[in-house]
């Protein structure tokens, strides 16, 4: 079997663990308690994950898919991109429609994979090695968030005509202070004139958006429960997962999803490598996601604000989900 042609390691377990303790403490001595989702993404969470993209009730994955299927030609059309690089690329399943799209232009020669997951990247990449023999393929193992985004771009290599992905409506996530940030880091990285392609959940009826994160299978129920088990293997926390309730809320406010565990009981929670205990009263929550949804023109304003500017974007017939292709501008703001 063909293997990658060379992985970046950015994630020295060492300071995995640093920044995990550091998360639980800041998140679980907060009020409201929260945890950042990135610890969902063990090898049991990646396989979690992946089932929820199947699920009938998960509409997101299944929408960006099919977007990709129809707009990936034009994409590789108005960019003639000669590097892929992809943020939280994960088995890079959907990727491939645009390696597809790039090839055919006769102009891709290089596709950089970023993830978190080491097992998930190699998976992938090792795939496409063999699908694609001629194309070099480049994988970062590293948290982009790392150092206010600024750090974790910088880990990324840069080469030339560099088109951007970042899908899956995972910019959702990021409270708005962190998407200016990471939109900041985004195009110090890409010079003037080269794209990125972002997919955004868009506002649609409530039931819809709660319905994808609390699947009737409860599949969304134990990947968020996951996260305990992180906590229970990695610090020696006490966690008794049993007693903890997955629970979806819509924010109208804030426009965001809210995926939050809540103590069926009271609860003494130690975690002895964190050096922390707490206490949680019957009822109380942990939020551990947030799932931003979009208007269109909104998101826009904030992507122009950071440097860039929209050239193309694609909407699903039901306006759920939307692709919008943008370039830098030579002028950073």
């Amino acid at each position: 079997m063909t293997t990658p042609h060379r992985i970046d390691m950015h994630v020295d377990p060492i300071d995995r663990e640093s920044s995990l303790i550091a998360d639980v403490r800041g998140g679980l001595s907060a009020r409201p308690r929260w945890l950042p989702p990135k610890w969902f993404y063990d090898e049991r969470g990646s396989v979690l994950f992946d089932a929820i993209t199947e699920l009938p009730e998960y509409y997101p994955t299944r929408t960006e898919r099919h977007l990709l299927r129809t707009c990936a030609p034009e994409i590789a059309r108005i960019t003639q991109a000669r590097t892929l690089a992809e943020l939280g690329s994960g088995s890079s399943e959907k990727t491939q429609v645009l390696i597809e799209a790039l090839t055919a232009q006769s102009n891709l020669t290089t596709y950089v994979a970023q993830d978190v997951s080491e097992s998930a990247l190699l998976g992938g990449m090792t795939a496409l090695a063999d699908r694609y023999p001629g194309l070099d393929i480049h994988g970062v193992v590293s948290d982009f968030s790392a150092g206010n985004f600024r750090e974790g771009l910088r880990s990324m290599p840069h080469y030339p005509d560099t088109l951007l992905a970042f899908l899956g409506g995972t910019i959702g996530n990021l409270v708005p202070a962190e998407r200016r940030n990471f939109f900041a880091a985004m195009r110090e990285k890409l010079g003037p004139g080269e794209h990125l392609l972002i997919g955004i959940g868009l506002v649609t009826d409530e039931a819809t958006m709660l319905a994808a994160y609390d699947d009737a299978a409860g599949v969304t129920a134990e990947f968020n429960k996951n996260v305990l088990h992180v906590l229970n293997r990695e610090l020696g926390a006490n966690f008794p997962v049993q007693h903890f309730t997955h629970v979806a809320a819509w924010d109208a406010d804030n426009s965001w999803i809210e995926m939050r565990l809540r103590a069926q009981q009271a609860l003494r929670i130690v975690i002895p490598r964190a050096e922390l205990t707490i206490s949680l009263n019957a009822g109380e929550e942990v939020r551990t996601e947030i799932s931003a949804k979009f208007e269109l023109g909104a998101f826009r304003g904030e992507l122009k604000s950071a440097g860039f500017e929209e050239v193309a974007h694609w909407l699903d017939a039901d306006e759920r989900f939307a692709l919008l292709l943008a370039r830098a501008d030579r002028i950073v703001p």
